[in-house]
């Protein structure tokens, strides 16, 4: 134990790229956003939020959206000329349908739905109450890619359906706009984005998964490289296009996915990627369950889980010991978007509050998901020894 205790992991927060996807052939894919017939592919989902806005006619109006939120989302819906009001979330990531419905008003042009880390949202009842009013219903699925409610595939109830796709797959990015029904919009063909910024990311996930698969050797190895390829970078002036940032930027707005992500993308095994997260979300439920009540205490028929959310009383000092731990844990969603008076909402502030991202997608062996569960328990129980003492 105390062996264990005392080894470093490398558990990288998002899949890594093994070098023979980059020579994969899959076969089509009847996952969404990739089975849709009318679809566009793009560098960010936010980007496709954007181009929603403009393309639904939503600017000058109203869209109404949840309390709970990223707050790129809200950037990007400002930005192309809306304006975003917020609706309730409880303490369960579950939508207060009613209050969506008090809250639609004579500029409310949109409803919108976030599903969050996999786990589907109401969106049969977002559906009813936006024909009722006349309103399209946007679907965000950024954190829920490859996920269902039961068999009905998430993004396909909303008129558009968004998707991230770096965020569940090892691409160097990706985002998709889906339009669902009968009505066409003339989209145009997004550019591809510069080759410079995709290899960059490509190699960075090379890296990843040279360390976590090649322990100590790899880690060294890793950061010899990373070194020198600092240095290439600089010399040669790469602009390099970050993925996983925390605004929208109106420079990057056009950018398209490119083919090669795409390939990545269609090389994947899907229904196992599915799999191993459902097994490695179920390891870490049994194992923590009784350190830190689960968000949810089973895992539903199609859902994806994206990761595990962990509830804590100090987020800070918990992430800090994983992270010493080689967990790349995440603060999830700490704050609020500043157009949404924080005040109106006291759970969704308690859960900006306590839930911290733990890994569990499929690069993540059972071998590795013990030692992550060992590590989680060990900095659950010394946090609270800790705050113990200190009162």
């Amino acid at each position: 134990m105390e062996a264990l205790k005392n080894t470093r992991l490398f558990v990288p927060a998002l899949p890594t790229l093994w070098p023979g996807m980059l020579l994969g052939r899959g076969e089509p894919s009847g996952f969404m956003p990739f089975s849709a017939p009318n679809v566009r592919w793009f560098y960010f989902a936010r980007n496709a939020v954007w181009l929603t806005v403009k393309m639904l006619g939503l600017d000058k109006g109203e869209v109404l959206m949840p309390a709970y939120h990223h707050g790129v989302e809200v950037e990007a819906v400002a930005d192309a000329g809306a304006t975003p009001r917020f609706y309730r979330v409880g303490s369960r990531w579950d939508v207060d349908v009613e209050d969506v419905e008090r809250r639609i008003g004579p500029n409310t042009k949109a409803l919108y739905l976030t599903h969050y880390a996999g786990f589907p949202g109401p969106a049969e009842e977002m559906r009813r109450i936006a024909d009722k009013h006349g309103l399209p219903l946007i679907e965000d699925c950024a954190l829920s890619l490859l996920s269902a409610d039961g068999s009905v595939p998430l993004g396909t109830t909303g008129d558009i359906g968004i998707f991230c796709l770096y965020k569940t797959l090892p691409l160097p990015h990706g985002g998709a706009l889906v339009v669902n029904g009968p009505r066409q919009y003339s989209l145009p063909e997004p550019p591809t984005p510069p080759i410079t910024s995709t290899l960059s990311h490509t190699i960075s996930a090379l890296l990843q998964n040279l360390e976590l698969r090649g322990g100590r050797f790899g880690r060294g190895l890793r950061g010899f490289i990373r070194s020198l390829g600092k240095g290439a970078v600089k010399a040669a002036d790469i602009q390099r296009v970050a993925t996983g940032t925390q605004h929208f930027d109106r420079r990057h707005v056009d950018l398209g996915m490119s083919p090669f992500a795409r390939r990545i993308a269609q090389a994947q095994d899907l229904e196992a990627i599915v799999e191993r997260r459902r097994r490695n979300y179920f390891f870490l439920l049994g194992r923590l369950r009784d350190v830190s009540p689960p968000l949810f205490n089973q895992l539903p028929a199609g859902v994806s889980p994206l990761f595990y959310p962990l509830v804590v009383e100090d987020k800070a000092e918990v992430l800090a010991r994983l992270h010493a731990r080689g967990i790349e844990a995440i603060d999830f969603w700490r704050h609020m978007h500043p157009a949404c008076d924080a005040s109106a909402f006291p759970e969704v502030m308690q859960l900006r509050r306590s839930i911290v991202e733990i890994p569990c997608h499929q690069d993540l062996s059972p071998e590795v998901m013990a030692e992550v569960a060992l590590a989680v328990r060990g900095a659950l129980t010394q946090d609270r020894r800790t705050r113990k003492h200190a009162g």
